[in-house]
């Protein structure tokens, strides 16, 4: 009878762990790049902790996914050849993100871009916006 409460004691105790659900919280994909001065004119500038480019153009300020469509690596801006270049297979993409060459399948996808009430951009991460779209530029 002894062994046999402690074999029931010891499979609750092991079983309760199953009963609390386990939730993996997604940081935002919303990022909040600063204040547009921070960006010069002409810049492209990345952000390595959250995979997307700032860009600010002559037609205004704009974002990109910093991640390769070929193998999803991170690709880094060749400011002397003006442009992005992919390093782990040769992908290599305009500063609009429209690819030049390389295994990758498709452009570097634009994100959605606006400035919030405190005149910080955002970025959402998670959405695709049509390049060189009207709508896909921040005016400052």
């Amino acid at each position: 009878m002894g062994s046999l409460s402690i074999a029931a004691v010891g499979t609750a105790a092991f079983s309760y762990q199953y009963l609390e659900p386990n939730v993996l919280y997604e940081p935002s994909p919303v990022v909040n790049a600063g204040k547009p001065d921070r960006y010069p004119l002409d810049s492209v500038t990345l952000d390595v902790n959250n995979g997307i480019y700032i860009i600010h153009s002559q037609e205004g300020y704009f974002s990109i996914s910093a991640v390769c469509t070929h193998l999803g690596c991170l690709t880094a801006w060749k400011q002397e050849l003006g442009i992005i270049a992919c390093p782990c297979h040769g992908s290599k993409f305009e500063q609009s993100g429209k690819k030049i060459e390389g295994p990758a399948p498709k452009p570097l996808p634009w994100k959605r871009v606006w400035l919030n009430d405190d005149g910080d951009l955002l970025v959402d991460r998670s959405t695709d916006v049509p390049p060189l779209a009207r709508d896909s530029f921040v005016r400052v």
